[in-house]
């Protein structure tokens, strides 16, 4: 389990599995690198994968406003390890937006994308105004406290929505403090995620990834989660959606099988 200097950053990472193909997986915000490992023991037949801690999580550096913008940075970090051939990307939430993102900057490096849950909350507030505001509704606490500096209730409601089903109660008073202390991550992805810092909406932009993508939701997952995979699968010209039935937005941890057998099946149609 290597450390090392990858994106300008310094960054843990694992590898799993030793497949053919080799694959970068990035991981949702407040969580790390191993929560592929369910994943990965179904994945490793076909992937030989590299998952690494974001910065400001897991055993990664922190991160500080010297590194710039949060999205951009995940991605060059896992564009490095993409240097000697292009792979197989996979993103969880906001991981996914920066595979998305890994795509745009370095189209030579991304062989194909797999795309869990995707956060990318400004292409459904755009083509979907509805549902951007009943968004905005769901998620007006959070960013209340974020705004008034309360960390600990921003992080007990963004758990609510994004959660693993794990009430905030049940946790141990270390991980609330840990979740509390985190919820400036939260904040640094805000940019990318509601405003589009990165132009990945501008005209053309989608359109030009001509490589084959599957978008993966939870039949339970928030309403805006179906809306953003609408809108990235009408603008990406070879893209595949799947939902898994039962699932809620933590699908990774909850449904790994059931998530590995869309991506193999879809690995098996990208090589023909």
């Amino acid at each position: 389990m290597p450390r090392g200097q990858k994106g300008g950053f310094d960054v843990f990472w694992t590898t799993y599995g030793q497949g053919p193909r080799q694959a970068v997986l990035i991981h949702c915000a407040l969580a790390q690198s191993a929560v592929w490992g369910g994943m990965a023991r179904h994945l490793s037949g076909a992937l030989t994968m590299t998952a690494f801690d974001m910065p400001g999580h897991g055993r990664s550096g922190a991160l500080t406003a010297t590194h710039g913008e949060y999205q951009a940075l995940t991605a060059g970090i896992a564009a490095d390890f993409a240097q000697n051939g292009p792979v197989d990307a996979i993103g969880h939430s906001f991981g996914a937006t920066a595979a998305l993102r890994m795509a745009v900057l370095w189209p030579e490096r991304v062989r194909s994308l797999v795309l869990i849950e995707p956060v990318f909350f400004a292409a459904a507030y755009r083509a979907y105004p509805d549902v951007g505001q009943a968004h905005q509704a769901l998620e007006a606490e959070i960013n209340t406290a974020l705004s008034q500096g309360d960390l600990r209730y921003a992080a007990k409601c963004f758990l609510a929505i994004w959660g693993n089903g794990v009430s905030w109660e049940d946790l141990e008073e270390a991980q609330r403090v840990e979740l509390s202390g985190q919820m400036a991550l939260i904040e640094a992805t805000h940019p990318a995620l509601y405003e589009d810092v990165g132009g990945m909406l501008e005209p053309g932009v989608l359109e030009g990834l001509n490589i084959p993508v599957l978008l993966i939701e939870g039949s339970k997952s928030p309403a805006i989660i179906e809306a953003i995979n609408e809108v990235l699968a009408s603008r990406l010209p070879n893209a595949k959606r799947s939902m898994i039935v039962g699932a809620g937005h933590m699908a990774p941890l909850s449904h790994p099988s059931q998530i590995s057998t869309e991506i193999l099946r879809f690995l098996r149609r990208a090589e023909t």
